[in-house]
């Protein structure tokens, strides 16, 4: 995987991915999808108020591959809505739609029309353990909180689930090669 290659590559990357947000079959496929995410993220384990382990963002990770960076990430912040309509714990944030919407963004990026590797996969998953979980959650409910005391929580939490993270949608995507979902 070519670093330089790879981050040049995201403009075409994402003007080609926005022709699938004109294509029936694709919307109704992300939708699928999204609905799939959507039912998973309402199912989380509880740690405390504020954090949670679940495992919603796999289907994200399928719609990018498929669908591409575009159409994932909008398809993220209607996840993010209707997850929060279904079982709505605190006050609304918009902080959140933002985390769901980058983190379809990225998996696009990272997969659409690309070869699914081990490697590639470690490299997306973290980016969005670094960026999302760690650093943007962790922003957002200090914003709302008013406390820094997440962080440390959220950095063991996030440790500790990144090889299960990377392992499920490892095979996710590999699975749903096989499928050939388009």
């Amino acid at each position: 995987m070519n670093f330089a290659h790879e981050c040049l590559s995201v403009p075409s990357l994402i003007k080609e991915s926005m022709k699938e947000n004109k294509k029936v079959k694709s919307i109704c496929g992300c939708a699928m999808l999204t609905a799939l995410n959507v039912s998973v993220g309402a199912l989380y384990i509880p740690i405390s108020p504020t954090l949670r382990i679940g495992f919603s963002s796999v289907f994200a990770g399928v719609s990018g591959m498929v669908y591409g960076p575009m159409l994932t990430g909008f398809a993220g912040v209607i996840a993010d809505t209707l997850k929060y309509m279904i079982r709505p714990d605190g006050p609304y944030f918009p902080g959140f739609a933002i985390n769901e919407f980058l983190t379809g963004f990225i998996y696009g990026c990272f997969f659409y029309k690309k070869k699914i590797t081990l490697p590639r996969v470690i490299i997306a998953r973290a980016v969005i353990t670094i960026f999302i979980n760690l650093i943007l959650t962790s922003l957002w409910l200090n914003i709302l909180y008013q406390s820094p005391l997440f962080t440390m929580i959220r950095l063991i939490k996030n440790i500790v689930m990144f090889p299960v993270d990377v392992a499920i949608l490892y095979f996710a995507l590999k699975g749903a090669q096989r499928v050939n979902l388009k």
